[in-house]
């Protein structure tokens, strides 16, 4: 083989190498910034997994914050989602059971079916409320496990943000120190927001809520549950219902409270008849939200009832 056709190959294996390399070095940190691809149920989940992982992971939530997560459907959206999520963050107890098992079997993914690393199912990580569900008839959902709201309750979600810092590590362990650093930080965040809030309202507030979607509020604010606007679990209000809660709560002061996507008509009702001022809150926090979004939420839920 003459000396130029030997240099010319040369050349040419070269230029391929250096291509690969190329390729190689532009490919590599999309892949490191990417991540751990998460997907989350609701968006008070999504807020803690961003703030734990940081710029290592990267968050998607099916649940719209202004939609009732009991009442989803499958869509193919969700399916696409999961399929190439290495973890599914879920709050379990039933509150997603009538849409995401079937997302889950569309996306065909192993990695985030039950019982695997990749799935963490919240509800196993707290101990729950009982639910009313449980307690006479109702038209939908009976959480047999307990209240699957505990979203609702800082101090539960701070427990949360523990174990899933851990879990985290454990499918990321280059990156597992840094996560377990930042789920610390969080839980303390919540703790002392919770503390701060719970401070500022006037002690013994009573509330009545739509659904026991807010009962966790006792956890954490001086309140006391005292009513609910559904005459049982699923069943919207009815005259009748309105009016005995009249009869029971009149001659007493209170706040009424629902979630946005709550119809406002029972609370409205009681606003008229026993002069309780009423408001609309969000559940959770906006999709795209990391911690500071929860800890707004709080500050929202608070500030609804009677300051010091």
């Amino acid at each position: 083989m003459s000396f130029s056709k030997t240099r010319t190959r040369i050349t040419r294996t070269l230029a391929a190498v250096a291509s690969v390399a190329a390729l190689t070095f532009i490919l590599l940190p999309a892949q490191a910034a990417a991540g751990l691809n998460i997907v989350a149920t609701t968006s008070s989940l999504g807020a803690l997994a961003r703030e734990i992982g940081g710029d290592e992971a990267e968050v998607r939530v099916l649940a719209p914050p202004d939609r009732d997560a009991h009442y989803l459907d499958a869509r193919p959206s969700f399916m696409a989602a999961l399929r190439r999520a290495d973890m599914l963050l879920e709050l379990g107890a039933g509150l997603e059971e009538g849409w995401l098992p079937a997302a889950q079997r569309g996306a065909n993914n192993r990695a985030i079916n039950s019982g695997q690393p990749g799935h963490f199912r919240a509800a196993d990580k707290v101990e729950l409320r009982r639910s009313i569900t449980m307690d006479g008839p109702n038209m939908g959902h009976v959480h047999e496990e307990g209240n699957p709201h505990f979203n609702a309750d800082p101090l539960r979600m701070a427990e949360l943000a523990l174990a899933l810092g851990q879990r985290m590590g454990e499918l990321r362990p280059d990156d597992a120190e840094a996560f377990v650093q930042r789920a610390e930080a969080a839980a303390e965040s919540l703790r002392e927001h919770a503390e701060k809030l719970a401070e500022r309202v006037e002690p013994d507030q009573r509330i009545v809520v739509y659904h026991e979607d807010l009962d966790y509020l006792e956890e954490w604010l001086p309140v006391e549950i005292v009513g609910y606007l559904e005459p049982a679990p699923g069943i919207p209000p009815t005259a009748r219902h309105l009016r005995s809660l009249v009869d029971d709560l009149e001659g007493t002061e209170g706040t009424v409270l629902y979630a946005e996507f709550q119809p406002p008509r029972g609370a409205e009702f009681l606003e008229r008849n026993l002069g309780w001022p009423t408001h609309a809150v969000p559940l959770d926090p906006p999709a795209d939200s990391g911690l500071d979004g929860y800890l707004e939420l709080m500050s929202t839920w608070a500030q609804a009832l009677p300051q010091r």
